[in-house]
């Protein structure tokens, strides 16, 4: 039987942890994308299209990731369609990360007073020009935190995706165990990885958290 080391095993997980990253990063940039979008449609005076954004966001935070994941990658082959596991994975925790993000943004918005709004309406700005330079700018000074906070979501909603066949760190970790019969070694070292890239971003989201608090008390 071949013998494996310990760097022959972590060094094959952080090759796959590599994924795990892109998987991420592309997930959260789209997710923010797309997020922006529902957050518009979700603050929007027309009634029909508010509601097409609060149904959005409760579907996608109502339901399951998995399923979600099966839904594109299965379903789609229902009709003929052939997705890729790294595009069904892609674009199911896109629009998960979208419903997500806008709602959490929808909160920081609203948290900058009516006056605000009222102020620069009386200056003649349109709804956009309003957005664009009084309201987002106060809102994302609140928003960045949560923001920063939910990318720990999004990197451990990666793990999801080896049902479907994508290869990331916990797929990796399932085929390297597999390979080398040393589940406990294996499944340490996949933890370890991936506390690795999720306790930055907590103590990330913590920091800004308190400088924002520290800022708000100070005015």
């Amino acid at each position: 039987m071949i013998e494996f080391s310990t760097w022959d095993i972590l060094r094959n997980l952080l090759l796959a942890a590599r994924w795990t990253v892109v998987l991420s990063l592309v997930s959260f940039a789209g997710g923010g994308l797309v997020g922006l979008l529902v957050l518009f449609g979700r603050i929007s005076p027309r009634k029909a299209i508010q509601r097409a954004a609060k149904a959005y966001i409760e579907l996608l935070q109502g339901t399951p990731l998995l399923m979600q994941l099966f839904l594109i990658f299965f379903g789609l082959g229902l009709f003929g369609v052939n997705v890729p596991a790294w595009l069904a994975a892609g674009s199911a925790l896109t629009l998960w990360s979208a419903a997500f993000l806008a709602e959490i943004w929808r909160g920081c918005v609203e948290s900058v007073s009516k006056g605000q709004w009222e102020a620069s309406a009386s200056l003649g700005m349109g709804r956009l020009q309003q957005m664009r330079h009084v309201i987002l700018p106060q809102a994302l000074r609140v928003a960045v935190p949560p923001t920063v906070g939910f990318s720990v979501q999004v990197v451990k909603g990666t793990a999801l995706t080896s049902i479907i066949g994508f290869t990331e760190l916990s797929k990796a970790g399932t085929v390297v165990t597999n390979a080398t019969f040393q589940p406990f070694t294996v499944y340490g070292l996949v933890a370890l990885i991936y506390f690795a890239l999720c306790w930055p971003l907590s103590k990330s989201s913590q920091i800004l958290e308190r400088k924002l608090n520290v800022a708000h008390r100070g005015h």
